[in-house]
């Protein structure tokens, strides 16, 4: 990691990449989602290679990040990986402290608990879900969080039957919940199949 925060201090520094020098936390933000979704692409696809490959470059977004604001004096590498490490312990007492947790269940209920005592705890439910994720990832995660019923075909219909086709998107999801299939995945996947045969 101190290699590739060097490799990026030398592309920002006064006679390094003009292009690279320019940019700021909000110049970044499409390339932080495009290197996500092109991570996520390629656990689809099974190939550990490319896989590397494209976190190295969702790791570079890190790095990129950390020397801007560096730069600026407003956080450093340290202090991320130090945020990081401290909430993986602070979270995983049933690991690193004498919290007793056998199952995922008791896990995330735990996880939940010791973020609340964080003081995490948002206006809405809607502030908890991050607003860049897909829309379809974001309504499952918005469902979940609100404990929203899950949903039959026929609840699909009848909002298809109405012209609300927004209703029709969000019972879907809430069909797919019932399924137990992530929405978002599901739909990619249909997209791939569907591009493979173009």
């Amino acid at each position: 990691m101190e290699r590739l925060l060097e490799v990026m201090r030398r592309l920002r520094a006064p006679d390094g990449c003009p292009w690279d020098k320019e940019q700021t936390h909000l110049s970044l933000r499409p390339y932080m989602l495009e290197e996500a979704a092109e991570a996520v692409d390629a656990m689809g696809k099974g190939d550990p290679r490319e896989l590397a490959e494209e976190l190295g470059d969702v790791l570079l977004q890190v790095a990129f990040h950390s020397v801007i604001a560096e730069q600026e004096g407003s956080f450093s590498y340290a202090e991320v990986e130090g945020h990081i490490v401290e909430k993986l312990i602070r979270r995983h007492p049933h690991v690193f402290g004498d919290v007793r947790a056998d199952t995922a269940a008791e896990v995330s209920a735990n996880w939940r608990a010791i973020k609340a005592a964080e003081g995490k705890a948002r206006a809405s439910v809607c502030d908890e879900v991050p607003r860049s994720l897909g829309a379809l990832a974001r309504a499952a995660e918005i469902q979940k969080k609100l404990e929203a019923p899950t949903a039959a075909p026929a609840d699909v219909i009848s909002a298809l039957e109405k012209g609300d086709l927004g209703e029709a998107l969000w019972q879907m999801v809430a069909l797919c919940r019932r399924e137990k299939v992530n929405p978002e995945v599901l739909l990619r996947e249909r997209c791939d199949q569907n591009c493979s045969k173009a």
